[in-house]
């Protein structure tokens, strides 16, 4: 049997599968892999096709570390969903960014890998207080951070820290990476960086500004070094989470973007008839057998047949069935996990009845509690364009990708981020939380999504943003809810950002503008200097904490949407129980970034990837407990 396929299975001659996967993302591929490397038959559902058989633009948008914002546009394996980040209509429209009557624009990708394929590549673990919360509100001590660790390791293939690489053989190793794992990361830092004047400048000034900053400037930088140099993921060295100047760990592989789908595609090689990847299928119900139990998943086989697709297929897709003999797992992410959840008749029961759908489990928790990072920007103008960027037109065959294709060397190896900055708001250090900020330099301007933002970093060789995000965010506010029972809908997504959601006192919005300040003076010797020639956004003007809390209430947007299908007790809205299974509803789980019960870390993938290799363990602890029926 071929590993992917673009043939339909149908009705009661479809094989039978252990395992039948919604998704083929961060959550559903690792899973699938992992559980076909165990013995397991597993039929993976994908939306999408294979994101480097598009035509078009591809596979270099996907290849490419660099071209990740034209992959977000990619008309290939894009999927466009528009969210609010307010109800009040006063409010959202002052969004630059917000379509009247649609949304602002929140890219997803339809494909193999799911957003993995289009995503920044960003390898950074979660903190250990994001593990240990999950234990406390379960009472399952599997869930302690000392526990996950071997499943970070399970995932990683570090290649960023070559010495203790080489040190670990004799047994010397206090980093805590993972040295064996599937997922390759690496270090983008080209040595090109030494002949651009001013992305030196921006890097030695801006650390030295941070630096100075702090309340022990020369313990800090002690500190620094013995935490890895600006490795974020380094666990050993000294107690605690990090914090300072650190890099960016990429997932590529030679400076080649790497990931679910080469992780899919190698596990279906190496076990033939164990994995069948059916691309172009769209989930549209759960099915149950008489007992109420998941028995398997109906789906449209046909491309580009969900409307959040750039050109939506007026096809109706060929109605198919695939029947699981162990258990269904449904990976969709955030918004298209509950989505389908609710057309099977799991949610609140009062707004599936509105769209009349029987009610199968009356749980509330579903597509409640989503949950994002705040992101913002700080945009300049520099002095002159950067000359590490010099005849890039983001395209095959310009100075740049002929670089990266010969040498995989150039600023095409980087996904465009210089440094980063970790360090916590007032809050954060007055309450004894972990570091709940994250700057980072970009060589781009880039101050969110919209239709089209891609071009802005084509365009514009000239520009730095720092974009601030914000981490551990209080705002739980945000809701998934069915549009209509037509499962080519998108649903109405609300993230109820700042004030109108449940962050009354405001925290999230002080740390956001606390950043801002920070990033201003580490900027200060670059425009002093005459490096920048002017701050674009929020602009020299907006000086006051009022008017610069107005700036992010009206630009601030997110990309790590998480949470809306929880685990905890389900009389607090819980959906999941601490093995991933839904509550009340036997051999049906769910394995994405909807999990958490609080958003996790700085970048969500690396806290997905952990939870299905521990999702893994789970199904198949019930399967060595669980004898087969005989059909």
């Amino acid at each position: 049997m071929t590993s992917t396929s673009d043939a339909p299975m149908a009705g009661a001659d479809a094989p039978r599968w252990d395992y039948v996967i919604v998704g083929s993302g961060a959550g559903g591929g690792t899973l699938a892999a992992r559980l076909v490397e165990s013995g397991m038959r597993v039929l993976l559902l994908e939306a999408g096709g294979d994101p480097r058989a598009g035509g078009g633009r591809l596979p270099d948008d996907y290849d490419v570390p660099a071209f990740h914002p034209f992959a977000c546009e990619d008309a290939a394996m894009r999927w466009d969903f528009h969210v609010r980040h307010y109800a009040d209509e006063a409010q959202q429209s002052k969004d630059w960014k917000y379509q009247a009557g649609q949304g602002v624009l929140y890219p997803r990708a339809a494909t193999l890998g799911g957003c993995t394929s289009h995503n920044a590549m960003i390898f950074m673990l979660p903190h250990d207080s994001d593990w240990d919360h999950i234990a406390q509100l379960t009472g399952d001590r599997s869930w302690a951070a000392s526990q996950l660790r071997r499943y970070a390791h399970r995932v990683e293939d570090c290649r960023h820290r070559p010495l203790w690489r080489l040190l670990r053989h004799v047994g010397l190793d206090p980093t805590g990476h993972g040295w064996n794992g599937w997922l390759r990361t690496e270090k983008a830092m080209p040595l090109s960086v030494l002949g651009d004047e001013g992305l030196l400048r921006l890097l030695i000034d801006s650390a030295g500004a941070f630096t100075r900053g702090l309340p022990a400037p020369l313990r800090s930088a002690l500190r620094w070094v013995r935490g890895g140099l600006g490795d974020p993921n380094a666990r050993h060295f000294r107690p605690g989470s990090f914090e300072g100047l650190c890099y960016t760990p990429l997932a590529t592989s030679s400076h080649q973007r790497t990931g679910v789908r080469e992780r899919l595609l190698a596990v279906a090689a190496a076990h033939p008839g164990r994995l069948q990847i059916e691309l172009n299928a769209l989930a549209t119900r759960v099915l149950f057998d008489a007992d109420g139990a998941a028995c398997g998943v109906e789906y449209l086989k046909g491309a580009h047949l969900y409307k959040a697709h750039a050109v939506p297929s007026e096809k109706p897709g060929d109605r198919c069935t695939a029947r699981a003999r162990r258990e269904v797992v449904l990976c969709g992410g955030a918004f298209n996990t509950p989505q389908l959840l609710m057309l099977s008749g799991i949610g609140a029961a009062a707004e599936l009845q509105a769209h009349g759908i029987a009610l199968r489990a009356d749980l509330p928790g579903v597509g409640r509690n989503l949950q994002d990072r705040y992101e913002v920007a700080v945009t300049h103008r520099m002095r002159e364009p950067w000359r590490v960027l010099k005849g890039a037109r983001f395209d095959r065959d310009d100075t740049l990708w002929r670089r990266w294709q010969l040498e995989r060397e150039g600023m095409y190896a980087s996904n465009g981020a210089a440094l980063g900055v970790v360090s916590r708001s007032d809050g954060a250090q007055q309450q004894g939380h972990d570091p709940d900020l994250f700057c980072m330099a970009l060589l781009a301007r880039f101050e969110g999504y919209f239709p089209g933002f891609s071009a802005r970093i084509r365009d514009q060789a000239d520009q730095m943003t720092w974009a601030v995000l914000k981490a551990h965010t209080r705002n739980r506010a945000g809701t998934v809810r069915l549009r209509s029972a037509d499962p080519r809908d998108m649903p109405r997504v609300d993230f109820h950002y700042f004030e109108e959601g449940d962050d009354q006192a405001g925290e999230d919005l002080r740390a956001v503008v606390q950043a801002i300040r920070q990033v201003r003076v580490m900027t200060a010797p670059l425009i002093a200097g005459g490096w920048i020639a002017e701050e674009l956004a929020p602009g020299a003007e907006v000086q006051s904490d009022e008017a610069l809390a107005d700036y992010v209430r009206h630009t601030a947007w997110g990309h790590h949407a998480s949470c809306s299908c929880p685990i905890g007790p389900p009389g607090q809205g819980g959906v999941l129980d601490s093995v991933f299974t839904v509550h009340g509803v036997p051999r049906l789980r769910v394995v994405d970034a909807s999990v958490f019960p609080r958003i996790p870390g700085f970048f969500v993938a690396g806290a997905i990837y952990m939870v299905a290799e521990k999702a893994a363990d789970a199904l198949l602890h019930t399967a060595s407990q669980t004898p087969l029926s005989a059909n």
